[in-house]
């Protein structure tokens, strides 16, 4: 491991405009695998970074960086978004079972060799498809003790364990490129802990997502006829509380959004402290559940600084 990779891949997360979790930038654990050129040995490597960084549920944030190339759209690529997500089926109804949003990356799996369960679930783990100079691209099957899910519980809502909600325990990025050095790593994986609302608000709650709003206000018997009867905020309340009380109950690291919140605000007074500016994009580091009840709504953030940055894929 080169000092000057473990510390790019450090100030890139420090640097990151989009991300709230900022505060814990220098304990980020870096794995070196710039050596690795074989789908398989990425698969491996990709695999020891799940197990490492999920710790049996006590979240190590860590990345694992892959070789450079000159051009971020050439070289080796993990074609998830994340190493851990649900595919997507569309039905004969025109409706989809699981996550709307992988339903593309379902079929490419699919088109690639990959034979979903059967009977397919809303919560079917999708394969690592991956792409290295010389080589056809590859897919993978995660191993089951590789990935740790956690059953979405509501301790006293009726109907609600029976929805069978699950999610995984690890936020494990794959489809972001580290600039850094003047070179670019298009695979390189990261992965810190949950904040609870990127589950309940975001992934079990968004319209285009698993949109279960309306079936938790069913069972808490709300009026959905009526804006005005605040049910969606009410759902979302509710579904939010059943993710970290599920986690905490698993022992898994998560975060609520208060707390979050509180440290991205420490995180600031550190940055200042050492003289320097806190990159932010306000929407995204305002949660998405009572937003002006966190005090990062109520300031404005700086534009993106120059030096190392996780930065989006060129399509």
């Amino acid at each position: 491991m080169s000092d000057s990779l473990e510390s790019a891949a450090r100030v890139a997360w420090r640097n990151h405009p989009r991300c709230i979790g900022r505060l814990f930038w220098n304990s980020l654990e870096v794995f070196d695998a710039t050596h690795l050129s074989h789908p398989q040995e990425i698969f491996q490597a990709c695999v020891r970074h799940l197990r490492y960084s999920t710790n049996g549920g006590r979240i190590r944030p860590t990345a694992t960086i892959f070789a450079p190339s000159g051009d971020p759209r050439s070289g080796i690529r993990i074609h998830n978004r994340q190493l851990i997500r649900y595919a997507a089926y569309s039905l004969q109804d025109g409706s989809i079972m699981g996550d709307p949003e992988q339903l593309e990356f379902t079929r490419f799996a699919v088109s690639l060799g990959w034979t979903p369960p059967n009977p397919q679930s809303p919560f079917d783990i999708l394969p690592l498809i991956i792409s290295a100079p010389g080589f056809s691209t590859q897919l993978f099957t995660i191993p089951s003790d590789a990935v740790l899910e956690v059953p979405i519980r509501h301790p006293d809502l009726p109907g609600f364990n029976e929805l069978g909600i699950r999610w995984p325990a690890l936020p494990a990025v794959s489809d972001m490129i580290l600039s850094a050095n003047g070179k670019f790593y298009p695979a390189a994986p990261f992965s810190g802990f949950y904040m609870g609302t990127e589950i309940g608000s975001r992934n079990l709650g968004d319209t285009n997502r698993y949109n279960l709003l309306p079936t938790v206000a069913k069972l808490m018997k709300l009026d959905l006829s009526s804006r005005t009867s605040l049910w969606k905020d009410r759902a979302l309340v509710e579904l939010n509380a059943a993710v970290i009380l599920s986690f905490q109950a698993a022992k898994v690291t998560i975060v609520d959004h208060h707390t979050a919140a509180a440290q991205f605000m420490q995180h600031i007074k550190n940055e200042e402290k050492s003289g320097r500016t806190i990159p932010g994009d306000w929407p995204w580091l305002v949660p998405p559940l009572s937003g002006s009840a966190c005090p990062v709504f109520h300031r404005y953030y700086d534009p993106p600084v120059a030096g190392p940055q996780w930065i989006r894929c060129p399509s």
